[in-house]
């Protein structure tokens, strides 16, 4: 097996990797204050985009919900626990497994939501076409 060049780092290469990663935080300490600023906790902004974001067809279950999370699902119970007491979701027991609780995004937590996606969505246009640049740096 012929030995690639992966292994031989430069300079070049940890200033590379080591921007990446400043822009990554700037991007995730973006994310959490625009939460903030719209009187939600990070956790709950990416509770309502996993549930408004699930894949699949209907509300999804706390344990989906703590997958896409990757979070312990009594942490998701608690989370959506509080976020249901501030309105921001409502959720039900399943009309098919009474053992699970499905999750929805109210009226109130779409509006929020929506103004952090349009954020957010800028946001990564700017840091798509700045790492853009960077990661070719890489090759």
């Amino acid at each position: 097996m012929a030995e690639d060049d992966d292994a031989t780092l430069g300079t070049r290469d940890y200033r590379t990797l080591a921007r990446f990663r400043r822009e990554l935080r700037a991007f995730l300490h973006f994310s959490e204050e625009a939460a903030r600023a719209e009187g939600l906790t990070p956790a709950q902004h990416q509770l309502l985009l996993a549930v408004r974001g699930h894949p699949a067809d209907g509300p999804p279950s706390i344990s989906e919900v703590a997958e896409a999370l990757r979070l312990k699902t009594h942490s998701v119970g608690g989370l959506v626990d509080r976020a249901e007491e501030g309105g921001l979701v409502a959720s039900h027991v399943d009309p098919a497994d009474g053992r699970r609780r499905l999750i929805e995004v109210t009226p109130a937590g779409e509006g929020i939501l929506e103004r952090l996606s349009a954020l957010h969505r800028r946001e990564l246009r700017r840091f798509r076409d700045e790492m853009g640049a960077l990661l070719e740096d890489l090759d």
